[in-house]
């Protein structure tokens, strides 16, 4: 075997000083090379493959923001349902409210005061109407009219009463009052010259005499030929100062002529 073929590796030479090349008695020691970069990017290369628990990091990252989003809308829509559940609860409390305040018993206003029973009631407004009385043989004297106090629609109240024996509204209470005054006449044999007066006067204590309080003169009603029935009316309203204990009459000039209507003539007072 020839010396080539013992030794594959390439022959080293060795130089002396004499310019001579001798071989070497040993081959050298050669360290095998092994390719180390490349080992740490194939570690790499795995690392990257295996990511988190198997799957990549950023494709983990984007599930995890879509299941917040998630939580995130369910959480915002149970937030408007329960707001949406109290609205409709105060909204029924409130109509239940407004059906119960309707449904009960209303509280009168007003001042109270008890009866003879001890009993509390509402104090009754000063206030009167009386109709008018129908007389099938009126005096032509008597001018000062009188009244029916209870019947049809005639009543008194409060601090007012109807005087029997001369007709008058007796106030009890000082005040303003409302004071109105309606009579109807019939005169069958009419003529220009007809004519008739319409008074309301008071009667006050400690005074003799009469106040007129309102007046009105009708004439020239007649427009038909003479002595042809004809109708007249007059009416005669205003607010009035009046004082307590005073007493209001009413006088018409012909009280023979009244008619027998009762809602043709009437009377009556309230107090403002």
């Amino acid at each position: 075997m020839s010396h080539d073929q013992r030794y594959p590796f390439p022959q080293v030479f060795l130089v002396d000083e004499g310019g001579g090349q001798h071989p070497s008695a040993s081959p050298p020691n050669l360290i095998p090379c092994w390719s180390f970069p490349q080992a740490r990017e194939s570690v790499k290369s795995r690392s990257k493959s295996r990511g988190c628990m198997g799957v990549s990091c950023s494709l983990a990252m984007t599930l995890l923001m879509l299941f917040l989003l998630v939580f995130a809308a369910l959480g915002f829509e149970a937030w408007q349902i329960l707001r949406l559940q109290k609205k409709i609860q105060n909204m029924e409390k409130v109509e239940h409210d407004l059906v119960t305040e309707l449904h009960a018993p209303q509280k009168q206003i007003g001042p109270y005061v008890p009866d003879s029973n001890g009993e509390e009631k509402t104090e009754e407004k000063p206030a009167a109407h009386v109709l008018g009385r129908i007389v099938h043989q009126p005096s032509s004297s008597q001018k000062t009219l009188r009244w029916e106090p209870k019947a049809g629609q005639a009543f008194t109240s409060g601090a007012v009463a109807y005087i029997m024996e001369d007709g008058a509204l007796q106030v009890n209470e000082s005040g303003l009052y409302h004071v109105y005054s309606r009579v109807e006449l019939i005169f069958k044999n009419c003529h220009p010259t007809s004519y008739f007066d319409h008074v309301v006067f008071v009667r006050r204590a400690g005074q003799s005499k009469l106040l007129p309080l309102m007046e009105a003169h009708r004439s020239g009603f007649c427009v038909q030929k003479s002595a042809s029935p004809w109708t007249a009316e007059n009416y005669l309203g205003g607010g009035l100062k009046l004082l307590k204990f005073d007493r209001v009459y009413v006088n018409v000039s012909h009280p023979t002529y009244l008619s027998h209507s009762h809602n043709g003539n009437f009377f009556g007072l309230y107090k403002i």
